[in-house]
């Protein structure tokens, strides 16, 4: 992602200007991560419900889900969402996923 400075750069209000579209960047590439960190949580949980049965691959599917989960919830937490009560009835997060992040 590239940023261009405005056109008015060097004129009154330049450094204003830059950190606007500074802070735009920041905010979109911030949404489309916390976009890409949902996608995978989708993915992770639709691999332990699909598979979830199998004893011997139970722990990795449990462990990828949970690591999602985490990494989904940080995200989160950077744009400033701090209740995840929300997301986890959405997603419909199993307790055995929330159970590896200390959560109950």
């Amino acid at each position: 992602m590239s940023v261009r400075m405005p056109s008015n750069f060097g004129r009154a209000g330049a450094q204003e200007s830059a950190l606007d579209l500074l802070g735009h960047e920041i905010l979109a590439e911030k949404a489309a991560a916390l976009g890409r960190a949902g996608q995978r949580v989708e993915a992770t949980l639709a691999r332990l419900r699909e598979n979830g049965d199998d004893e011997e691959r139970r722990p990795r599917l449990l462990k990828d889900a949970a690591e999602a989960v985490h990494a989904y919830f940080i995200q989160r937490e950077l744009c400033g969402l701090r209740k995840h009560d929300a997301v986890i009835r959405e997603y419909d997060i199993p307790r055995a996923v929330l159970v590896r992040l200390g959560a109950k």
